[in-house]
C-alpha cells in the first residue's frame, strides 16, 4: 500500500454516496489546473444565483467571502505582474462598490446590525460556549452510581434501555428554556410544580380503557422484580387503586427516593387518551410536600436538590423525544438537536429549517429515513421495504418526499448514466434476462449478472433502446434513494458530532450493546473548530478530493489520481496555511489545524508522492515535496517529507543537493525520530570528502554498535516477498517472532516474554497515564466520543500538561508505576482509551514487565510518548522479556527479531538507540535457517 493511503482512508471514512462536485471537479481540464494554480475557484461549480462578476478579470466567481478574497489576491497580483509601468488603479473603495454579494445592502446591514446586537447583548452563537462551558462526560453506566454523568443515549436497537442522565437534557435543550429544575430548590418551593409525563407498560394495566381527565396518583412498587425503583401509576377515582401502568424507568429512578426518603406525593390527571389502549397516556401530575408529624427536616438537602434537578431534566428530555419513539429514532433526533445546538453558525437558515423539519414527520416516516440512511443503497425498491416498526411505508415515503428526504426514480426525466447502473444493480438475473429478451438482445442464460449489465448500460448510454427506462421501473417498481441535500446535510452533521471519519451513527449501537465504553471526561469548550461555514465548505470539498482519489486508486484511474493531485496542490498554492498558524496561538494552531482543508489537501499531496515515487517520476515529486515544505512549517510530516526531498534529488543524480537538504533539515525541530536518523546517516554517506571534510558531531552516536544475538532454524519457506515461517523447538509451525521466544526461553536464559511490538508499550502507557490523558484542558475534548484528547499525537499535550505530567512522572520513576497500573486498570477496565488494549494482555504479565523494567526507565518512556506520541508509537521492538530474581526484582530486555534478507528500518534503529539512552537492555535477534550441511 502507497505510503499515508491508510491514513487517507481513515480519514474519508463511509464513503459518501453523493458527492456534490464530483462533476465540476472531473470536467476541468488538466491543463487549466496546470496553467494556473492561483485560480482554483473555477474548480468548484456553484449555483448561478451564487455567481459574482469580479471587477479586476470580468470573470464569474463564487459569491462566498473566503473564494472572494483568494480570487482578488490572485487576480490583482496577476494584474500588478503584468502591468509594466502603471499598477491598475483599483482602490479599496472601488472593490468595496463592486457587486460581489449576491444579497441586497439591505439585507447585508440588516444582517450585521443583528450580529452586533447579538454580540453586545450576550446573544451570539459562542453564548453557548460559556453557558456549558463545563460538560462532564461519564461512561455509559449506571445513573445511581454517576450522578453526574452526562449520558445521552444513543439507541439503535429496541432491546436496551438506560437512563437519560439531567446533563443530557441541559446539553441537547435550546439555550433560552429555563426548565424547572433550574431554579434554587428547596423543600418548601417544589410542592406545587407540575411535570408532564407520559403513562407507560400498559399492557400490565388493570384498566385497559381510559377517559380523558382521569384523576391518578403515584404510587411506590419496590418489590417490581424488573426495577426496584419502579412507580405504579394508579387510578385516584375508584377505591380499589386499579393500576393504569407505571411511570418511566428514567424518570422513577430519580422520584421513588423522593417519594420514599424525602415524604413527597404526586396526583394528576389524564391530558390525552391515545387511539391504541396500549400506547404511552400523557399525564399530568402535581408535587405536594407531606406534612412531618414531629419529625426532624432532612439535611440532606443537596442530595435532594440533586434528585430533584435530575428529574427535571428527564421531563424536560422528554419532550423533544417522547417515549413513542423508537429508540434509534430517538437517537437521530438528539443527534440532529445537538448539532444544530452546538453549531448555529455552520448552517444556513434554510438549512437548519430543513434539519428541524425533520421533528415534524410522522414516526413512520422519521424511522424509515433513519432506516434508509443506515443502509449502504442508494436506492432501494419500495417493494423491499419492510420493517415491523414502520405501520404504513407509503404513507412514509409521502412525508419524506413532500419535505425534501428522499426522491424517486420516476421523478427523474433524463436519469444519468451512473443512476441507470444503480438501478440495474436492484435487479435479479432472471430480471435482466427478461428485459434483454424484450429488447430483442442476444441473453445467453449462463452470462454473468455482470455481463447483463453492461449489455444494458451500453444500450441506454448509445441511445440505441430509448425504452431502457420504462422497462426497467416496470421491473423494479417505485425506486426512492435518500435526496442529496439530506446526504450532504446529515453527512455534515455526523462529521461535526464525531469531528473523524471513522465513527458513524453505528457507534451509539456499540455503546448501547455493552460493546464499547467510553471513558470519563470534562468538555470545556472556549473555541470554535470551524470559524464559519466558509471554513466548514472548504474542509467539505477537500474530504470530496480525499475520497475520490481514493476512489480513483481503487479502479487504478490514473488520470484522476493525477487531477485529484493537482487540485490539491492548487488550492495548498492559494491557501493561507502560513497566515492561519501565525495568526492563531501554535498551540491551538498544532491540533485545529487538522480540521482545514489545507491538511487534508496536505495528505492528498502526500499520497501523490508516493505514487509519483512509484511511478519513478522523481522530479514532479520534488516540486510537490517542496510546496509542501514551504507552506506546512508547524508539522511533524516535515521529517518524512524532507527525507524523500533529499532522497529523490540523489535519484535524478543531484548529490550535492540531496546532501545540502538533509543538513537543513537537522536544523527542522519537526524532523525527528526515524526521519532524523535517517537522515543523519544520509549525511555521513554523502558527506564524504571531498564533499564535506569535517565529521559530524552526531557520527559516535549513529554509529553506535547493536548488541546482535544469532538464532538458527528449520525453514519451511525463505521465500522474498513472503512472511519467513520455521519449525519451532516442538516441531509446529512458527514464524521468527515466536522462534525467537522459545530461544530466550531455552537457552537464551530463562526469559519471560510476549510479542506485542507497540502495542504492550502504548497499553502501559495508556494505564500509567490514564489520569493525565482524561485530565481538564479546554477544547481537547469535544464529543462524547472520544478515546484520547485531540492534541495527544501533537507537541501541545506536554506543553499544556507539562507541571502535570512531571509530578506524576516522579511518582513512576519512585516505584509508584506498579500501583498505578493495578489501580488503572481495576478502575477503568473495558474503557476505551487510545493504544490501550484490554484483551492482548492480562494484568499479570503487565505488571511483571512494570516491575522488571524499573521506574527510572518507564518514567523515560512515557516522558517521550507524552512529548512526541506521533512519532514514537510505531516501530519499538518485536519481544519484550523480563525474568525475575527473587520476588521482587527482576530486569528485562528489549529484542527486534529480523528473519533472513530483513534489516532494520530507521524507526526501528532510532527506538533502540533511544531505549539504550533510557537504560534499557536491547539487542537484535537474527534468525538464520539452518546450513544444508547440517
Amino acid at each position: 500500500m502507497l505510503n499515508g493511503r491508510e491514513s487517507l482512508i481513515r480519514l474519508v471514512g463511509k464513503r459518501r454516496r453523493f458527492l456534490p462536485n464530483r462533476q465540476s471537479l472531473l470536467s476541468v481540464p488538466l491543463n487549466q489546473l496546470q496553467e494556473s494554480k492561483e485560480e482554483t475557484d473555477t474548480i468548484i461549480s456553484y449555483p448561478e444565483k451564487d455567481l459574482v462578476t469580479c471587477p479586476v478579470c470580468a470573470h464569474k466567481i463564487s459569491g462566498e467571502h473566503h473564494a472572494i478574497n483568494s480570487h482578488l489576491d490572485a487576480c490583482l497580483s496577476r494584474e500588478t505582474r503584468t502591468q509594466t509601468g502603471t499598477k491598475r488603479k483599483l482602490t479599496q473603495r472601488t472593490l468595496l462598490q463592486s457587486s460581489f454579494w449576491s444579497r441586497s445592502k439591505t439585507q447585508a446591514s440588516s444582517c450585521e446590525s443583528e450580529q452586533l446586537k447579538n454580540n453586545l447583548c450576550g446573544g451570539g452563537p459562542d453564548d453557548s460556549l460559556v453557558e456549558n462551558a463545563s460538560h462532564e462526560l461519564q461512561d455509559f453506566g449506571d445513573a445511581e452510581e454517576h450522578d453526574t454523568d452526562l449520558q445521552i443515549q444513543f439507541h439503535m436497537d429496541g432491546g436496551f434501555e438506560n437512563p437519560i442522565n439531567d446533563d443530557t437534557t441541559r446539553l441537547l435543550s435550546p439555550k433560552n428554556v429555563v426548565s424547572n429544575g433550574d431554579m434554587d430548590v428547596t423543600f418548601d418551593n417544589v410542592s406545587g410544580v407540575t411535570l408532564e409525563t407520559f403513562i407507560v407498560g400498559r399492557k400490565f394495566s388493570d384498566e385497559k380503557e381510559l377517559d380523558l381527565g382521569v384523576r391518578i396518583s403515584l404510587l411506590r412498587d419496590p418489590d417490581n422484580v424488573k426495577d426496584h425503583n419502579a412507580i405504579k401509576v394508579v387510578s385516584a377515582d375508584s377505591g380499589c387503586c386499579k393500576v393504569l401502568g407505571f411511570l418511566p424507568r428514567e424518570l422513577a429512578q430519580y422520584l421513588s427516593p423522593l417519594i420514599e426518603k424525602y415524604r413527597l406525593s404526586f396526583e394528576g390527571h389524564v391530558t390525552s387518551v391515545p387511539k391504541n389502549p396500549l400506547d404511552f397516556v400523557p399525564i399530568q401530575i402535581v408535587c405536594h410536600k407531606m406534612i412531618l408529624h414531629g419529625e426532624k427536616e432532612y439535611e440532606d438537602v443537596e442530595a435532594f436538590k440533586g434528585l430533584w434537578k435530575h428529574a427535571m431534566h428527564v421531563v424536560e428530555s422528554t419532550k423533544n423525544c417522547p417515549p413513542s419513539m423508537t429508540k434509534y429514532q430517538q437517537n437521530f433526533c438528539l443527534f440532529i438537536h445537538e448539532v444544530l445546538r452546538s453549531n448555529p453558525h455552520l448552517f444556513t437558515d434554510d438549512e437548519k429549517k430543513f434539519m428541524e423539519s425533520f421533528t415534524s414527520l410522522s414516526n413512520d416516516s422519521q424511522r424509515l429515513f433513519v432506516r434508509l440512511y443506515t443502509r449502504k443503497g442508494p436506492w432501494f425498491r419500495m417493494s423491499n421495504i419492510s420493517y415491523s416498526e414502520v405501520l404504513d411505508p407509503q404513507e412514509a415515503v409521502k412525508g419524506l418526499s413532500a419535505t425534501g428526504y428522499i426522491c424517486s426514480f420516476e421523478d427523474k426525466d433524463e436519469p444519468h448514466e451512473n443512476e441507470i447502473k444503480e438501478i440495474l444493480n436492484l435487479l435479479t438475473v432472471s430480471e435482466l434476462h427478461d428485459i434483454l429478451c424484450k429488447l430483442k438482445k442476444k441473453c445467453n442464460h449462463a452470462r454473468r449478472k455482470s455481463d447483463l449489465l453492461e449489455s444494458l448500460l451500453l444500450s441506454y448510454v448509445d441511445g440505441l433502446c430509448p425504452r431502457v427506462t420504462s422497462l426497467v421501473s416496470d421491473k423494479t417498481g417505485t425506486c426512492i434513494r435518500i435526496s442529496s441535500k439530506a446526504e450532504s446535510l446529515i453527512w455534515r452533521a455526523e462529521r461535526l458530532f464525531f469531528l473523524n471519519g471513522e465513527q458513524n451513527l453505528s457507534t451509539f449501537l456499540l455503546v448501547d450493546l455493552g460493546i464499547v465504553k467510553y471513558p470519563t471526561y470534562n468538555c470545556i469548550i472556549s473555541e470554535q473548530i470551524f470559524s464559519g461555514q466558509d471554513d466548514l465548505l472548504a474542509y467539505e470539498e477537500a474530504i470530496e478530493i480525499a475520497q475520490l482519489i481514493d476512489e480513483a486508486l481503487d479502479g487504478n484511474n490514473v488520470e484522476l489520481v493525477l487531477r485529484c493531485i493537482k487540485i490539491a496542490d492548487s488550492h495548498i498554492s492559494s491557501s493561507s496555511v502560513k497566515a492561519m498558524e501565525s495568526s492563531t496561538s501554535e498551540l491551538v494552531a498544532t491540533f485545529f489545524s487538522r480540521f482545514s482543508a489545507s491538511w487534508v489537501y496536505s495528505k492528498v499531496v502526500s499520497l501523490g508522492v508516493s505514487l509519483l515515487e512509484r511511478e519513478r517520476r522523481y522530479n514532479d515529486a520534488i516540486n510537490l515535496l517542496k510546496q509542501l515544505l514551504n507552506f506546512f512549517t508547524c508539522d511533524g510530516r516535515r521529517g518524512y517529507w524532507t527525507l524523500r526531498l533529499s532522497i529523490n534529488l540523489e535519484h535524478i543524480g543531484y548529490p550535492n543537493e540531496s546532501l545540502a537538504v538533509a543538513e537543513d533539515g537537522l536544523q527542522d525541530p519537526w524532523v525527528r525520530a526515524g526521519s532524523r536518523m535517517a537522515l543523519q546517516r544520509r549525511i555521513l554517506r554523502l558527506g564524504k570528502p571531498p564533499r564535506r571534510w569535517k565529521t559530524p558531531s552526531f557520527s559516535a552516536s549513529i554509529k553506535r554498535k547493536i548488541t546482535e544475538v544469532h538464532v538458527l532454524g528449520r525453514p519451511l519457506n525463505c521465500e522474498m516477498g513472503i512472511k519467513n515461517r520455521f519449525y519451532g523447538e516442538d516441531g509446529e509451525q512458527c514464524g521468527v517472532e515466536q522462534l525467537a521466544l522459545q530461544y530466550y526461553a531455552g537457552e537464551g536464559g530463562g526469559w519471560q516474554g510476549v510479542h506485542t511490538e507497540s502495542g504492550i508499550w502504548l497499553t502501559i502507557f495508556g494505564l500509567l497515564m490514564w489520569d493525565i490523558i482524561f485530565s481538564n484542558v479546554p477544547n481537547v475534548f469535544r464529543t462524547k466520543f472520544q478515546t484520547a484528547p485531540l492534541d495527544l499525537e501533537t507537541d501541545s499535550f506536554y506543553l499544556v500538561r507539562k507541571s502535570c505530567i512531571e509530578s506524576h512522572l516522579q511518582k513512576i520513576h519512585d516505584g509508584m508505576a506498579e500501583e498505578i497500573l493495578i489501580t488503572s486498570w481495576e478502575s477503568h477496565m473495558g474503557t476505551a482509551c487510545r493504544g490501550v488494549n484490554w484483551d492482548w494482555h492480562s494484568l499479570t504479565e503487565l505488571r511483571a514487565a512494570v516491575t522488571c523494567i524499573g521506574g527510572p526507565c518507564l518514567a523515560s518512556l512515557c516522558r517521550h510518548l507524552a512529548q512526541d506520541y506521533q512519532s514514537w508509537s510505531s516501530g519499538m521492538p518485536d519481544l519484550l522479556l523480563w525474568r525475575f530474581h527473587g520476588e521482587y526484582r527482576g530486569e528485562a530486555k528489549l529484542v527486534e527479531v529480523k528473519g533472513p534478507r530483513d534489516r532494520l528500518s530507521e524507526q526501528q534503529r532510532a527506538w533502540l538507540l533511544l531505549l539504550m539512552d533510557c537504560g534499557f537492555n536491547t539487542e537484535v535477534c537474527k534468525v538464520s535457517p539452518v546450513p544444508m550441511s547440517a
